[in-house]
């Protein structure tokens, strides 16, 4: 079981999502990720807007039972210039930057949306290429954002552009179901939803992965897990400055 890439797939799925009218001008979420309750690591994440722009950073490391034999300190950081009105916005820059164990990977994109293309870069490799890209076309980061900004109805599925530094994917995010959970810093009503991951790296399908989302306009994920080979992983909200106080509780 490759722990540390499913901290890296959590570090990209665990981002706070705000529509455009209600965003925070500031922010920061803290997880811990457990596989089979065993705490493995911690991923933050940390939201700022400069002027139009959204500055997204996602960082991932592991505890320190985990760096005896498997380091792992990945960063994530995405920018978007934010829409006018209703339209959410979209990608400018995307930078992915992996260290696990001896696994290196530094890539990043810049979009174009008015040719709709996007140059990519491996900086590691020193290779670069130039594919084309929709007009709802989001990077790892950004894509979050913008789903979580629609109307999630339990049954339907909706589907996305993801470019991910090698490939254009159409994903699929499946709407489950409503359900109440505790966690360590309440208890929540929640939409749960799975996105049918198909890309290489951070977006591979490890398994059956379900995202738990606050059921209101905020849509905060409070919990993701996945089941795996042997056991689950599991994240969980436990602390950061990101509660509104607009954010519905459960009763």
């Amino acid at each position: 079981m490759k722990i540390s890439a499913l901290l890296s797939f959590f570090a990209l799925l665990i981002l706070s999502a705000l529509p455009a009218h209600a965003m925070s001008p500031n922010e920061k979420l803290v997880y811990d990720v457990s596989w089979t309750g065993i705490k493995a690591g911690v991923t933050t994440q940390e939201l700022n807007t400069k002027g139009n722009e959204l500055h997204i950073v996602t960082t991932t490391r592991s505890t320190p039972w985990l760096d005896t034999f498997f380091r792992v300190e990945d960063r994530a950081e995405s920018v978007v210039v934010r829409g006018s009105g209703d339209r959410f916005g979209f990608p400018k820059y995307f930078r992915n930057k992996i260290s696990e164990g001896s696994h290196r990977r530094l890539k990043e994109a810049r979009f174009d949306q008015q040719k709709l293309k996007v140059e990519s870069k491996d900086l590691l490799h020193k290779t670069q290429r130039v594919d084309d890209i929709s007009a709802t076309t989001y990077d790892p980061l950004s894509i979050v954002y913008y789903v979580r900004t629609l109307d999630l109805v339990p049954g339907r599925s909706l589907f996305v552009d993801i470019y991910d530094c090698k490939k254009l994917w159409n994903t699929e995010v499946k709407v489950l179901k409503r359900e109440e959970i505790d966690t360590p810093v309440g208890h929540f009503k929640t939409i749960v939803v799975q996105p049918m991951m198909k890309a290489d790296g951070f977006f591979a399908r490890t398994g059956e992965v379900k995202v738990w989302l606050t059921d209101d306009a905020l849509k905060i994920p409070v919990m993701v897990s996945t089941k795996v080979k042997i056991g689950k992983i599991k994240a969980v909200l436990t602390g950061g400055s990101y509660w509104p106080q607009a954010a519905t509780k459960a009763d």
